[in-house]
């Protein structure tokens, strides 16, 4: 993106490992908080060494901050520490729900009606009381394959907006299995994963 859309040389890529997170147990929130505080203390080095006073710097975020991302967490907490001296401008991409809608060339919601935004972790306690539309992120387990009514469509896509994008579409029933068996097979060929996916009753 950056030799795409970057039309000077007056910057420099910084890049870091993230630290490593263990998300699978029990203790889901203490794992995240754990994660973030190594990220805080991270990045705020790189501020420290790798930027000049009056300089900027950016990080890319893929999708959108405003979705399920720590980003702007993370440098509220570098901010609030008050080692690093910092002003913050987000910049807003287009959205992985977003891009979703695009590619398949649907709405969001039904005529009159909402859309709930949550995680794989949460629809594995059942369909959301109430909603008919749901965005489903951050699902590494296809949780969309033990509900009970088969019969909801789903919408899914991988590495949106990437030259890799992946779309499968259809009820559960017909293709929850297949999107399952490619999601595990891009992953493994990969070593990532980014999907989101909208799941839809009929009204």
């Amino acid at each position: 993106m950056c030799e795409r859309y970057i039309e000077h040389d007056r910057y420099r890529i910084v890049e870091a490992r993230d630290p490593e997170r263990d998300l699978e147990g029990p203790l889901y929130g203490a794992a995240v908080a754990g994660w973030r505080e190594e990220r805080t203390v991270q990045w705020e080095q790189l501020l420290r060494t790798e930027l000049a006073d009056g300089q900027a710097g950016a990080f890319l975020v893929w999708g959108d901050p405003a979705f399920y991302d720590g980003t702007l967490r993370v440098l509220e907490a570098i901010h609030d520490r008050g080692e690093v001296e910092l002003e913050l401008d987000v910049v807003p991409g287009i959205s992985a729900v977003q891009a979703l809608a695009a590619r398949h060339k649907i709405p969001l919601t039904q005529v009159g009606g909402s859309v709930l935004v949550t995680t794989g972790r949460e629809l594995t306690k059942g369909w959301p009381e109430g909603a008919s539309d749901v965005v489903v992120m951050l699902d590494a387990n296809c949780s969309f394959n033990r509900l009970d009514d088969q019969g909801t469509a789903i919408y899914w896509g991988a590495y949106l907006g990437t030259a890799d994008e992946i779309l499968i579409s259809g009820s559960i029933a017909d293709c929850g299995e297949q999107i399952e068996k490619v999601r595990s097979e891009a992953r493994a060929r990969k070593g990532w994963m980014f999907d989101t996916y909208l799941l839809r009753r009929t009204r």
